[in-house]
């Protein structure tokens, strides 16, 4: 089956039409989704104040000598890779992720952050170039909500990440992708705009989830990241009501620390991801469409069950074999 129809029979699964469309009427419908997008424009201060650096940094958990070799992980993606709307450095994504890694493997984890706020996955090339050397162990994005906002079409922007993913798997390095979170309970959205872009965000995710695991990555859902979980809690945001707080960031470096750690070859353990899924190998674009609804969730391929054709994935949440404790405030940084 080709990428595109891939792509398509993914959206399909997880309802990617307009929706409320019908109801109100296209044409009444696209003038006020363009008037609310204008209003949330307005709501939304821009990006002014770059995230907390975190480019080059090597962490430890508290009693993991630095004099060990460290594991390397890279971080690709948009402002929510890069960690926009922490407070300081060992409070954004990247940082929480190394240190929760570095916990389970008693090693200091190196940090390579090359993502851009407001980055779309059109955007991914430079930042693969600017990893440099040496190669790192892992990689993680975090992309998607930006191509969401900007009305790139899923086939448009998969088609940059898969590459992306194909350039690090050929080079050995094992990839999780964040998938564009759930962008429905942005608060300065209003409906039906707020649904309109839930439905655009679960069928972005959807796609990327198609893509991601054909290339040889495996995905976590972050619906949470924006989903229920922030839509009851607002200290999960920062001030602007649209990037997550420090708070927010440790809640979605906790969903991908996981597949992370499992990644890495680190023990995990692993159940259905819902009562009404099983673990069993189903079509990818099955998987991704369930995934893109069920916050935290990963997908990873798998080989195909006897007699049937087509790309099969297995849908599963995953924890660590042991609880991790992620003290962040007794880490301790080096900057490169």
């Amino acid at each position: 089956m080709s990428r595109a129809r891939r792509i398509a029979t993914a959206a399909a699964y997880g309802g990617g039409g307009l929706g409320a469309a019908g109801a109100v009427g296209g044409a009444a419908l696209i003038a006020l989704v363009v008037g609310e997008t204008k209003l949330a424009r307005r709501r939304i201060p821009l990006a002014m104040e770059p995230p907390p650096p975190t480019h080059d940094t090597t962490w430890a958990a508290e009693g993991v000598s630095l004099a060990r070799v460290p594991i390397r992980l890279a971080m690709l993606g948009d402002s929510l890779a890069a960690g926009y709307g922490a407070d300081r450095e060992k409070e954004t994504p990247a940082a929480v992720l190394a240190i929760g890694i570095s916990e389970v493997a008693r090693r200091p984890v190196h940090v390579t952050n090359v993502a851009v706020v407001g980055a779309e996955s059109r955007e991914l090339p430079p930042q693969l170039d600017a990893l440099g050397e040496p190669t790192p162990d892992l990689a993680v994005f975090m992309i998607g909500a930006n191509d969401v906002t900007s009305r790139t079409k899923p086939a448009v922007a998969v088609r940059h990440l898969e590459s992306a993913v194909l350039a690090l798997r050929a080079r050995g390095v094992e990839v999780v992708v964040g998938t564009c979170p759930d962008m429905g309970t942005i608060r300065p959205l209003a409906q039906p705009l707020r649904a309109y872009a839930r439905r655009l965000s679960r069928r972005m995710a959807a796609a990327q989830t198609v893509a991601v695991v054909r290339a040889g990555g495996r995905t976590v859902s972050l619906g949470d990241l924006l989903g229920p979980l922030f839509g009851e809690r607002r200290e999960l945001f920062a001030a602007d009501q649209f990037h997550p707080s420090s708070a927010g960031y440790f809640e979605a470096a906790q969903a991908v620390l996981p597949s992370a750690l499992d990644a890495l070859g680190l023990h995990t353990r692993s159940t259905s991801a819902s009562a009404f899924t099983t673990r069993r190998a189903k079509p990818v674009e099955k998987a991704a469409a369930q995934a893109a609804t069920r916050p935290g969730s990963e997908v990873v391929g798998t080989d195909s069950p006897r007699g049937r054709r087509g790309a099969f994935a297995r849908l599963r949440r995953r924890r660590p074999s042991e609880p991790v404790q992620i003290a962040t405030e007794a880490a301790t940084p080096v900057h490169s």
